[in-house]
């Protein structure tokens, strides 16, 4: 629990209103999408100096070379680019906090005209990353500088990480990981509606490139369609999803989902003239997964349902790639960083609803590969991230550097 009253912190979190309102719009308005993010990482930079030691963490293109390295768009720079670290000190004797979320943003919806000139309604922010995920970094950014106006005894130290690429998988935090990092707890925020997320959900992103036999329509009895072997291949991994889902039902948080590890088929790209029989055909798309699979069993997996779905042709004649790969992360929901979090909230008056995240995020590189105990939390709502009309509530992003604010001081102080 804090050792500051809820109201005092409240109080220092509404008299920030509008500068917390004024650093989320115009760190909207820096089209930060992905290898563009330069402007919005140096508004941040400046800001975030206020409250903290920044430190530039250069990226190099060395980063492609990492197993764990995502690529579902090619030709992106990484010389010249790079995340930041921001240090608070501690007092001593108290336990570390590791907080992460990212400054990158999805590129344009359509019908989002104006995606990065941020719009007000009814106390609500309009604009990409709005939600996903630079209303994070402004709840973070108040919470942050809540407890130094408070002079709150911190005696742990605080770490955050503010990084690029996570809508491509993550590579930023990655690279930030690489370099090793210890603390006793992370939170990633992600829009989680102030839900507390101690398991998330796996997924792999792939690719099917399906080979056929071209020809004219007059000899179609010595052709092969690559998009009809596409079509085959959706129909033989919607098949082996539904054995998946079927077998990881009984999992704790994630089976109140109808489908809370859903496949999903984004890009087909195939044939150059109406009349001919296409030659190949390259289909996208992503397969989540819960912790009763790991991603290399997925893909193996994958890999043999295609190799034995029942087609003669298609099982010799496709090659499979996975651009992202990310395991399932899980925390026991008894987990000290669990019941202090939702401590904090109660405290607040807000839920202290603990439950699944049915999508991926960064989470699983702190958890998984630095071995830190780490949940997601944060404000906004999925339903309106990627969208056309994604927002966030400022009421919901006050109410969230409060609860940070407040667990900062029950974690850290």
């Amino acid at each position: 629990m804090s050792e500051f009253p809820v109201s005092e912190i409240r109080a220092a979190v509404h008299a920030l209103q509008g500068e917390t309102k004024q650093f989320l719009c115009d760190l909207i308005r820096y089209p930060s999408l992905p290898g563009e993010e330069s402007g919005a990482m140096d508004y941040a930079a400046q800001h975030f100096a206020e409250v903290g030691q920044v430190e530039r963490i250069a990226l190099t293109n060395a980063l492609r070379e990492d197993e764990d390295y995502a690529n579902p768009v090619s030709g992106i720079a990484y010389d010249g680019r790079s995340n930041l670290r921001v240090f608070v000190a501690g007092n001593g004797g108290g336990r570390s906090l590791l907080i992460n979320t990212h400054l990158d943003v999805v590129p344009p919806s359509p019908g989002q005209e104006h995606p990065f000139e941020p719009t007000l309604e009814a106390n609500r922010v309009y604009g990409r990353g709005a939600c996903d995920a630079k209303g994070q970094a402004a709840a973070l950014f108040t919470a942050l500088r809540v407890a130094k106006h408070l002079g709150m005894p911190l005696r742990g130290d605080v770490l955050v990480h503010l990084v690029v690429e996570e809508e491509l998988g993550g590579n930023g935090t990655l690279a930030l990981v690489r370099r090793g990092e210890r603390t006793d707890g992370c939170l990633v925020m992600e829009p989680t509606e102030l839900r507390i997320l101690p398991s998330v959900r796996g997924s792999v992103w792939f690719r099917v490139h399906c080979i056929g036999r071209a020809g004219h329509s007059g000899h179609i009895g010595e052709t092969v369609s690559a998009l009809k072997m596409a079509i085959r291949t959706v129909e033989i991994l919607e098949e082996y999803h539904a054995r998946l889902l079927a077998s990881s039902r009984g999992i704790p948080l994630f089976d109140k989902f109808a489908n809370p590890m859903p496949i999903l088929f984004g890009k087909l790209i195939t044939g150059d003239w109406p009349a001919t029989t296409p030659a190949s055909a390259s289909l996208e798309g992503l397969l989540g997964f819960l912790q009763n699979r790991t991603r290399y069993q997925v893909m193996e997996e994958m890999h043999q349902a295609l190799k034995e779905g029942g087609d003669e042709w298609l099982r010799d004649h496709f090659i499979l790639e996975f651009t992202n790969r990310h395991d399932t992360h899980v925390l026991d929901q008894r987990h000290p960083l669990v019941t202090c979090l939702q401590a904090c909230c109660r405290e607040a008056g807000a839920s202290d609803e603990v439950s699944a995240m049915t999508s991926s995020c960064d989470s699983w590189f702190y958890s998984n590969q630095l071995h830190i105990p780490t949940v997601v939390f944060g404000p906004g709502s999925l339903r309106f991230a990627h969208s056309s009309e994604e927002r966030i509530d400022l009421e919901e992003v006050d109410e969230a550097a409060t609860i940070l604010a407040l667990f900062l001081s029950g974690w850290c102080g």
